[in-house]
């Protein structure tokens, strides 16, 4: 049995059915328990009433008459369907006794008054059920051949007979009950397959998104409505499957894109150790020259790619210590001989030091290459962390593409017959940003040129 659903459903069916049989059973004996105690003080009742009649009544010598015009009283303010009979029958009986005695499910209680006298009480009551597997009689019960024999309640029994009149109904109430559980049952299991069947419906639907997914459709989702456990399972495979979409897309992009970069230099090697041969010593010399240059370019991209694929991929790039970035930005600033004006004495962040120093140095680098020469760096605390901001005089960056320039490979319009670089420094400063829980940006420069702000959290204070 491999359905998901027909194991659920059947595993309900089986629980449903044992907590019925288990109610009946429950159900029953209390019934029979209940029954046995109105049966107990019934006949206690019954045996307490013979023994004030014993007191009230004349002595069983007494003329037939006396005792029934006694007993009449008796009966009338007891208001009970009690009958006091002798050896030579009925002596009297009240009007609610002969009313009662022939009912359907009329039984006889009899108790001695000890001098020859019996008391008999009229009561409606069910018979005992039958044994299990025993056939309910058909028809009436027939009353018994004997008479009933004179009983007390002794050591919490009743000795005394009862009988059964004609027409009382011999069917157990068991099979009742056991009609209604049955109903209720089939009523349960017919309306949960419906509900058991939608959710397997549900858990099938993902299963076939996902093997859409893994067969190529990165585009594919599944439905994620509702508010369940299902829905929930739904969203948490669409959203990993957006993040894998786009992972592949970039390391797509990135491939074509760095492939596409690399030829440049690649083509210029190649003519570069042609020409080499037949080049005089001068010559020789600026080929010489040209050949190291494209071979660092060479060398920078491939380490550019690189850094990327691990950044997006989220791996260890070394260990995570506290920073000073006011030694950070000085060091940097000097490289490019930029002025560095830092506004606070102190500022440290927890992260990794060679990334954190790349981000810096590509901003440095982008500003001074397409920027011109006047650059400043400045550090100052803002709320939550630091920002270090670059600032330069060039042509600056349209509104529109400031969010573009720092996807991978992208250069604007006329940045790419520059010297150098291939659009993937920006591109690094975001995901060194983003890896260390900050952002970069680019914004407009008072007076002309750009500003790139980049927002560093601070170090967590023990």
């Amino acid at each position: 049995m491999k359905s998901l659903y027909v194991r659920i459903y059947l595993t309900l069916v089986a629980l449903l059915l044992a907590f019925a049989f288990g109610s009946a059973w429950l159900f029953q004996r209390h019934i029979e328990q209940e029954r046995g105690n109105v049966e107990i003080a019934a006949n206690e009742r019954l045996n307490a009433i013979a023994d004030l009649l014993r007191l009230a009544l004349p002595p069983a010598t007494a003329p037939r008459e006396q005792q029934a015009e006694v007993f009449k009283e008796w009966g009338g303010r007891l208001r009970m369907p009690l009958a006091l009979e002798d050896e030579q029958g009925r002596i009297a009986a009240t009007g609610s006794f002969l009313r009662r005695v022939d009912d359907p499910g009329a039984v006889v209680v009899r108790a001695s008054l000890g001098d020859g006298r019996n008391l008999d009480l009229v009561r409606t009551m069910r018979p005992p059920a039958a044994p299990p597997g025993a056939s309910a009689p058909q028809g009436p019960v027939a009353p018994p051949a004997a008479a009933p024999r004179p009983g007390r309640f002794e050591d919490g029994v009743w000795n005394g007979p009862w009988t059964v009149r004609p027409g009382t109904p011999g069917a157990p109430q068991f099979s009742t009950l056991a009609i209604v559980l049955v109903l209720l049952f089939v009523g349960v299991a017919v309306g949960a397959y419906p509900v058991v069947r939608r959710l397997t419906r549900r858990l099938e639907s993902l299963k076939r998104g996902v093997e859409q997914f893994g067969a190529g459709q990165l585009h594919h989702r599944v439905d994620d409505s509702g508010r369940d456990e299902v829905a929930a399972l739904a969203t948490s495979f669409n959203q990993a499957a957006a993040r894998i979409e786009t992972l592949l897309r970039s390391h797509q992009a990135l491939l074509a894109n760095a492939s596409h970069e690399l030829r440049s230099p690649l083509a210029r090697l190649k003519m570069a150790f042609a020409m080499l041969d037949e080049a005089g010593p001068a010559q020789r010399e600026k080929l010489a020259r040209e050949i190291d240059i494209n071979i660092a370019e060479l060398d920078a991209l491939v380490e550019e790619v690189l850094l990327a694929s691990r950044l997006e991929a989220g791996s260890s790039l070394g260990e995570i210590h506290a920073v000073d970035l006011l030694g950070l930005g000085a060091e940097e600033a000097a490289c490019v001989d930029a002025p560095f004006e830092p506004e606070t004495g102190a500022a440290t962040v927890e992260g990794q030091e060679r990334l954190l120093r790349r981000a810096l140095r590509n901003l440095l680098e982008n500003a001074r290459r397409y920027g011109g020469p006047d650059v400043e760096l400045r550090l100052r605390p803002v709320a939550g962390g630091y920002e270090f901001v670059v600032a330069d005089r060039g042509p600056g960056v349209p509104a529109e593409l400031r969010d573009r320039i720092f996807e991978p490979f992208y250069r604007l319009p006329g940045h790419a017959e520059m010297a150098g670089g291939v659009g993937l420094g920006l591109s690094l400063v975001k995901q060194i940003a983003e890896r260390h829980g900050g952002h970069v940006g680019c914004l407009a420069r008072e007076g002309g040129g750009s500003r790139f702000v980049l927002f560093l959290p601070a170090a967590a204070r023990g």
